[in-house]
């Protein structure tokens, strides 16, 4: 989910002014565009929101979008990209506050979440079946959690630890 291509557009952050991302800056804050078109047509790649210098920038620019959401609004996936569209760290935006998904740490682990994160989008897909909308909604968004759990090996050392230090 989070290995598509960076589209080259760049939103307005909610409830504030426009933001021009520098390009140059090495890491992305992206939200998935989960409008149901780009879910059918698999063109629901993330959308750069902005982008910063560090990943402690690009983690408080997170908790920030978070809270321009508001309280009440519905829970949104973000994730950090590096320059070179690697998923770095990935988590979900609710309620004013970022859930960020820890990293799997080896290969045998990532093996397991895509496994289970398959098995849950098929039972989502059983839940429409059974005009069961809102349980298919839930399962789809525990496989979207699983999926953020697969982090770049580059990254995985890093974003573990950096979760520890903002703990």
């Amino acid at each position: 989910m989070f290995d598509l291509p960076l589209p080259n557009q760049s939103g307005p952050r909610p409830n504030g002014p426009t933001v021009a991302p520098d390009p140059s800056l090495p890491f992305a804050l992206t939200r998935v565009h989960r409008t149901p078109a780009a879910l059918m047509s698999g063109t629901a790649a993330p959308v750069v929101v902005e982008r910063f210098a560090t990943l402690a920038d690009a983690m408080q620019g997170a908790f920030e979008l978070a809270e321009d959401n508001g309280p009440d609004a519905a829970p949104q996936l973000l994730a950090i990209l590096d320059c070179d569209q690697r998923l770095v760290l990935a988590g979900a935006a609710s309620h004013g506050a970022v859930a960020w998904c820890h990293p799997v740490a080896n290969a045998l682990e990532a093996r397991a979440v895509v496994t289970e994160a398959v098995q849950l989008r098929a039972q989502a897909g059983r839940a429409i079946d059974w005009h069961e909308p809102e349980l298919a909604q839930r399962l789809r968004h525990r496989a979207d959690l699983l999926d953020a759990r697969l982090v770049d090996p580059l990254w995985r050392a890093f974003a573990a630890r950096a979760l520890q230090i903002a703990a």
